[in-house]
């Protein structure tokens, strides 16, 4: 039976970052008065969608691990003890998909995401996700990374690099990744501000939609009941009841100030200033205010070229270094299978196929295997021209 406590072969009191320092450092207030941490940016609706965009658009595209053959070709390792870890389930009781939905978020806010590796004969057979802020990042004499865990019983304990799984965000800094939180903490904290300034008046219905005149003066006791008349029609979960005036008065609505217009401008600038930070299309978080049926595919695209195959390369490269032995890097890699999110619609699809068949780049029954359908009798035969001599037939 796999132990954590093999992972921690000494105990050693360290200067550096521990968990409380990396707590005050990340939740101090912002200028708007707000403590962001990784913890809470979550409540941000804008980070908690850029967040999930990224980390689900991750976890749902399937993680194969290729062998490369003598002819440059590249066929799946199924026999090999990662494939099942990093295509199916990393330990017993979580799923691939969830393992990497939970690293991708530790990340983004964070700056690093880590997981303890389980060997067994110095084959991987088991990966455990450690909680972020449990774990923080020093380099030896020679300014090689180890790793120190936070215990529960305060103990801290220090971590080969080789027994950890790291995901880390590049920065500035080579040693502890960037925390994108950390990093747009006003941003965020405006964000949470507005809302909260939102809520609260909405709740007390503070802003008035209207005033009621009178032809003549009232008197304390008519005011009185005039206000407590409206306060109980118009505010918090009573909002929309009628009305009734007496004595003449009248009631004239308010419209939409130039305050009124500032604050949603703002808050559509906050949207587009947290989004910038992750890199997230606007679109894809809901903004649809300058999208248009017609460009939403070209951003679509740029979102897996520009946002997504930056963060796809980070884990195929993290893969490499820390779950593979340095012999097996020339014969074994992970990668992503992109497919799916790159596909056009139907008809673009098939008009593409028939191209790629014509001109002897595919076979049919290539083809057939990108859209998850069996192959034929005789499609594996590259078809040429009429006008062309006749290609090998596929090997």
């Amino acid at each position: 039976m796999f132990s954590l406590a093999k992972l921690f072969p000494r105990l050693e009191k360290r200067s550096g970052f521990n968990e409380l320092e990396r707590f005050l450092l990340s939740a101090n207030n912002t200028s708007a008065g707000i403590a962001v941490s990784p913890e809470n940016a979550l409540r941000c609706p804008i980070v908690l969608g850029c967040v999930r965009v990224i980390a689900d658009s991750v976890s749902q595209l399937p993680l194969i691990l290729y062998r490369r053959r003598e002819n440059g070709e590249k066929e799946r390792a199924t026999d090999h003890p990662l494939y099942s870890l990093l295509h199916d389930s990393p330990n017993d009781w979580t799923g691939s998909a969830e393992f990497r939905a939970s690293m991708m978020t530790c990340a983004l806010l964070n700056g690093d995401a880590f997981a303890f590796i389980g060997r067994a004969n110095g084959r991987v057979f088991e990966l455990i996700q450690s909680p972020s802020r449990s774990i923080s990042v020093d380099v030896d004499d020679a300014g090689e990374p180890f790793f120190v865990a936070s215990m529960k019983n305060g103990n801290r304990r220090i971590i080969d690099r080789k027994d950890v799984f790291r995901l880390k965000v590049p920065g500035p800094d080579p040693v502890r990744g960037l925390s994108l939180v950390e990093q747009a903490k006003d941003s965020i904290g405006l964000a949470l501000a507005l809302e909260g300034y939102a809520s609260r008046m909405f709740s007390k219905g503070a802003r008035p939609s209207g005033v009621v005149k009178a032809p003549g003066k009232l008197t304390d006791s008519a005011v009185s009941r005039l206000r407590a008349s409206l306060q109980s029609l118009h505010s918090g979960g009573e909002s929309g009841g009628t009305a009734i005036f007496e004595e003449g008065m009248t009631f004239e609505p308010l419209q939409f100030t130039s305050v009124d217009m500032q604050y949603i401008e703002l808050f559509r600038h906050q949207i587009a200033q947290i989004a910038r930070v992750f890199r997230v299309p606007l679109h894809m978080i809901q903004e649809l205010e300058r999208t248009t049926h017609s460009n939403a595919e070209a951003m679509g695209q740029e979102f897996l070229s520009t946002v997504l195959l930056p963060w796809l390369k980070l884990w195929e490269q993290a893969i490499s270094r820390d779950l593979l032995e340095a012999e097996e890097r020339s014969e074994y890699f992970a990668e992503f299978l992109v497919d799916d999110l790159v596909k056009a619609d139907l008809a673009s699809r098939m008009a593409a196929y028939a191209t790629a068949i014509t001109n002897s780049i595919l076979t049919p029954n290539e083809c057939r295997a990108m859209e998850n359908r069996s192959p034929l009798p005789g499609g594996d035969d590259l078809r040429a021209p009429l006008n062309t001599s006749q290609v090998a037939a596929n090997g």
